[in-house]
């Protein structure tokens, strides 16, 4: 899993990145927001970003909202570094975009749980989009079945798109995945069933 961080204090940022790479992370250093924001635009970015709030030129907080505005395709999960520890800056961080907090200087049992849970989220989302992605896949090859479809009106063959008539549940079978179970309405049974069920009853009756 890469890992973005952006840390203007270069002592600071160099213990954030021997942390992450200690855990097995890979690391994508860089010094300031504007270099944060420039990774982030590009293709492929991390899926998660350690961004320190105070930082020259563009902070983190300006970073997280402009990745926001932007609503990047794939998920990006962000963690705001920040000394500034009180309720109503952490507040601000979320609104800004941030998915969570570690304040500075950063305890490591603490920043290696909240990177772990980033990650679990990120899972989850890459597995919603994977959904998402089947369903949309899926309804696409419903859409073929949509449209005017020429049926016979005594067999109810349907006529395809090479002019062929087939039976319905061929062509339905051929164009969706549906799987069709053969029974019996009640209108048939009344209409079809029932007299042969008749018919086979008074023919055993009689001598």
């Amino acid at each position: 899993m890469r890992i973005l961080i952006a840390e203007d204090d270069a002592v600071s940022r160099r213990r954030l990145e021997a942390t992450l790479r200690k855990w097995g992370y890979e690391v994508l250093a860089v010094e300031d927001g504007l270099a944060a924001w420039e990774v982030l635009q590009g293709e492929m970015p991390p899926p998660l970003a350690i961004l320190d709030w105070m930082m020259p030129g563009m902070d983190g907080i300006e970073v997280c909202r402009k990745v926001r505005e932007r609503s990047p395709s794939r998920p990006l999960y962000i963690i705001v570094l920040t000394a500034r520890g009180s309720r109503e800056d952490v507040v601000a961080g979320l609104q800004a975009g941030g998915d969570d907090y570690v304040t500075k200087p950063f305890d490591r049992e603490e920043l290696h749980a909240r990177v772990e849970v980033g990650l679990r989220v990120l899972q989850l989302q890459m597995n919603l989009a994977d959904r998402v992605r089947e369903l949309e896949e899926a309804l696409a090859r419903v859409k073929q079945l949509q449209g005017l479809l020429p049926i016979c009106s005594y067999c109810k063959k349907i006529r395809d798109d090479q002019n062929y008539w087939q039976q319905v549940e061929g062509y339905i079978s051929e164009h969706s995945e549906a799987v069709f179970s053969h029974g019996i309405c009640p209108d048939c049974f009344e209409k079809f069933v029932k007299p042969e069920l008749n018919k086979l009853k008074s023919a055993g009756e009689k001598p």
